[in-house]
């Protein structure tokens, strides 16, 4: 799904700050899902300087050290990035409603865009997928989610 992008006018993207967290957990295709997502960063003009990378144990993990990261107050938006592969038990359903609507309390919370990257798929070909720059580029489109919500927030200051 493409979506239709905003105007990021009105914010200098050099000045925002992004924090990017990543588990350990699925770490070869959690490590490319991030360098695209920096990739793209970089060519919207953010400066690598202000693009700091936090590393959990699990997606488990993210919403406690989102807010922990954000509570700082020095971030303009935070990705939060990660796969979780579905296997044969329930506890990947666990997993994926958990992390999601622990980032969601997180952001709602303290008024802070998290974009929500954690890819939720049933197999590693699907997770490749969407995370191969030739293919979908899923980390492509967590940057410019992240400086179209930091522009949205922005313009209702």
């Amino acid at each position: 799904m493409k979506m239709n992008k905003g105007s990021n006018a009105g914010i200098k993207a050099e000045n925002q700050k992004i924090a990017i967290l990543l588990p350990y957990f699925n770490d070869t295709l959690g490590l490319e899902l991030y360098e695209n997502t920096k990739k793209e960063l970089l060519a919207k003009n953010i400066r690598e300087k202000n693009i700091e990378l936090f590393r959990v144990p699990g997606s488990l993990e993210l919403p406690l050290a989102a807010k922990k990261i954000l509570g700082k107050k020095k971030f303009n938006a935070l990705i939060a990035l990660g796969l979780i592969i579905q296997g044969e038990t329930f506890h990947f359903e666990l997993v994926c409603n958990n992390t999601y609507s622990g980032l969601m309390k997180v952001a709602l919370e303290l008024e802070k865009p998290i974009i929500f990257g954690v890819l939720t798929v049933k197999n590693r070909k699907q997770a490749e997928e969407r995370i191969s720059k030739n293919g979908m580029n899923k980390g492509a489109e967590f940057a410019e989610s992240a400086i179209e919500m930091i522009a949205l927030i922005n313009s209702l200051k």
